[in-house]
């Protein structure tokens, strides 16, 4: 049987599992590959496999399969990783244009193992919002930040519910068809916020959402209580930034900024 060369990746904490196959097109079944291989007791372990794919429009297109073998639209931290890959792989070059099922995204690597995203203005805010939670009311806001992400603002991020509340928000009428992504947010001030986030696809808490971080900062904004630029403060312990232009078209070139690496290479059997 042969094997498949893959190289492991992390942004933020988020780790993804990277196949190159712009110049192997051969077709492969990466729906069900996604669910074995992101297993982390009988798998690779990872939060997503990012594929390359040839582009007419790019330097590459990228796809994203989640664990459960659904496919996103887009992720920021997995979009990190893959221009630093291409820069690693491409005699260094800096800057990238990338593929995506959100559009074609521009990518600058800004310092050794950094790298900054261009991204897509957010569309579909909704403030305000209020769902029944053991017999009250509970408020939250949502907007689509590339992926469709609802935001929770608390002063108690530690004792979230994450692992209770995002199963349950994530599958909510308020979001159907497609479900959402749900993000525990705490401000700490003007310019610095605090995440976790409950993922679809992953199907619980990962230790860090690129597009999450972008749709907290974005609703947080909105509200007037964000400025940019803004630091986030992942589970992984290691920051994202968030910046944008305050013009009349809101969240004007929007940028995410932090770390993103290879981990090791290795081959493996679909």
């Amino acid at each position: 049987m042969r094997e498949l060369p893959f190289v492991k990746v992390a942004g933020c904490g988020n780790d993804f599992i990277l196949l190159d196959r712009r110049k192997v097109p051969a077709p492969v079944d990466f729906q069900a590959l996604a669910r074995k291989w992101c297993s982390r007791q009988k798998g690779i372990g990872a939060d997503g496999v990012l594929l390359l794919l040839p582009s007419r429009r790019g330097d590459a297109r990228m796809r994203i399969f989640n664990p459960d073998g659904s496919e996103a639209e887009m992720c920021g931290n997995g979009l990190r990783c893959v221009a630093w890959y291409l820069h690693e792989m491409n005699g260094k070059a800096a800057s990238f244009t990338v593929e995506t099922k959100a559009g074609l995204l521009r990518s600058e690597v800004v310092g050794e193992e950094r790298v900054r995203v261009t991204l897509t203005p957010p569309k579909a805010l909704r403030l305000g919002l209020q769902v029944a939670w053991k017999g009250g009311r509970l408020a939250l806001h949502a907007v689509q930040s590339g992926v469709p992400h609802a935001v929770l603002l608390t002063t108690r991020l530690k004792e979230a519910e994450v692992e209770r509340l995002g199963p349950f928000l994530r599958f909510h009428k308020l979001f159907r068809p497609q479900g959402t992504n749900v993000n525990f947010v705490q401000i700490r001030s003007p310019h610095r916020i605090e995440i976790r986030t409950y993922e679809r696809g992953v199907e619980k808490e990962t230790l860090a959402c690129g597009t999450g971080a972008v749709a907290s900062v974005v609703i947080g904004n909105s509200l007037g209580r964000l400025k940019p630029p803004v630091a986030v403060l992942t589970a992984s312990g290691e920051l994202l930034r968030v910046d944008f232009q305050e013009r009349k078209r809101p969240w004007e070139d929007l940028t995410l900024e932090g770390p993103a690496r290879v981990i090791f290479e290795g081959k493996v059997r679909p």
